[in-house]
C-alpha cells in the first residue's frame, strides 16, 4: 500500500472539494460504526488567526474494537490511534486524502502483521470515497 519513500503515508486523489470530501468521509465512518472524534479545520483556524492557506481540513477517528487490541499489545501504539485522514484542496477543484498506511503503524510499534487488519477498513472507505465520480 506504501513505500518507504512515502514514509508510510498513503494517498488518494478526491475529484471533490475538502468540503464535500469530509462529509462523504464522515457518512462513510458513520454508515460503518466507526466514531468521528473530531474534525480540525486548519484554514479556518488560519483565518481566524489573520492567515491564509488553501482548504484543509483533519477527521480524527476510530473504533475501540479495532484499536484497543492494538494498544494493549503496546500502548505507544495511541501516539498513531485514533487514526487520521488529511485532506487539503489540491488546487484543481479536487482534493487529496492522506492518512498513515496500516502496514506503517504496525512496523512502526512492531506489532504483528495480523494486526494490520484492524486498520484496514477505515482505509478501504476513503479509498472508495476518491474512486467516486464527481457530478
Amino acid at each position: 500500500m506504501s513505500s518507504p519513500a512515502d514514509h508510510g503515508i498513503v494517498q488518494f486523489r478526491s475529484p471533490f472539494d475538502v468540503s464535500t470530501t469530509i462529509g462523504k468521509i464522515r457518512a462513510a465512518l458513520d454508515a460503518h460504526g466507526i466514531t468521528v472524534f473530531a474534525l480540525i479545520d486548519f484554514s479556518g483556524d488560519a483565518s481566524r488567526a489573520g492567515l491564509s492557506m488553501p482548504a484543509e481540513q483533519m477527521l480524527i477517528f476510530g473504533n475501540p474494537k479495532g484499536g484497543t487490541p492494538l494498544m494493549q499489545q503496546e500502548p505507544r501504539v495511541g501516539l498513531d490511534l485514533p487514526l487520521k485522514a488529511l485532506v487539503w484542496d489540491d488546487g484543481q477543484g479536487g482534493s487529496w486524502i492522506a492518512c498513515n498506511a496500516p502496514e506503517y503503524i504496525i512496523a512502526r510499534h512492531g506489532l504483528p502483521e495480523a494486526l494490520a487488519a484492524n486498520l484496514a477498513g477505515p482505509i478501504a472507505l476513503l479509498k472508495q470515497i476518491a474512486a467516486e465520480p464527481s457530478a
